[in-house]
């Protein structure tokens, strides 16, 4: 399993806007996508602007191939874009360890 781990900032004051947007792209592009295993969004409480999206994907190709370079990327992107502030920054990790 690979946890893709995206750090995003929108722009001031569109929280409840992005918060709407994000949850909508989810379900209607990522959900459905080859290798998805499930998500989690955090919102920051000292940055109200900073999200941490992190999407469980089978394979790192899930992701970088079959989702990036499909047209459900274009969907996503749609979506979310207009709010960013800025090009997420977006890393992939594998699962070290874990409690219980």
């Amino acid at each position: 399993m690979i946890l893709e781990l995206a750090d995003i900032r929108i722009q001031p004051g569109k929280q409840a806007e992005f918060d709407d947007a994000i949850q909508r792209g989810l379900a209607q592009t990522i959900s459905k996508a080859t290798g998805y295993l499930g998500h989690k969004v955090q919102k920051g409480v000292e940055s109200p602007e900073r999200y941490l999206l992190m999407v469980y994907w089978a394979t790192l190709e899930n992701h970088t191939v079959d989702f990036r370079e499909s047209p459900a990327f274009t969907e996503w992107r749609g979506i979310v874009g207009p709010f960013f502030a800025g090009a997420p920054q977006v890393e992939h990790f594998s699962l070290l360890t874990e409690s219980v």
